[in-house]
């Protein structure tokens, strides 16, 4: 369970780290639109979790790989962004989020079941 302080600092992280990957980062994002899907912040607020997707869709692991190497360059950026705010610069960790592939992909394992049609109820007429 967050605390509203999780949230709060959540929120922070996302909206700066959205900012960053807009203007600051062209050359590693490219062409990629980078979406920043949900933050995960650690009870001691020092981990962030970062959950990505990235449209167009193909390339998402090269690109989450070429973040993951400028780590630093990003968390710096963040830090010069939010140091009045905060007291710890979190760490953050970059994952691809796959939520809305993985609801595509139970759509269609539904769509495709056949299911039978409920044979009529038989009633009792006395």
């Amino acid at each position: 369970m967050e605390s509203t302080r999780q949230r709060k600092f959540a929120r922070l992280i996302q909206k700066e780290l959205g900012d960053i990957f807009q203007k600051e980062l062209k050359e590693i994002t490219g062409n990629h639109l980078v979406t920043i899907t949900v933050v995960r912040v650690s009870p001691d607020l020092s981990i962030a979790k970062v959950y990505l997707s990235f449209l167009p869709d193909r390339g998402k692991n090269e690109k989450i790989e070429l973040l993951r190497e400028n780590i630093k360059q990003i968390r710096q950026e963040l830090g010069a962004r939010i140091r009045h705010q905060v007291r710890i610069i979190p760490e953050l960790q970059f994952f691809i989020d796959d939520t809305e592939e993985e609801a595509m992909r139970i759509q269609k394992l539904l769509a495709d079941l056949n299911i039978p049609p409920a044979p009529p109820e038989e009633t009792e007429e006395n």
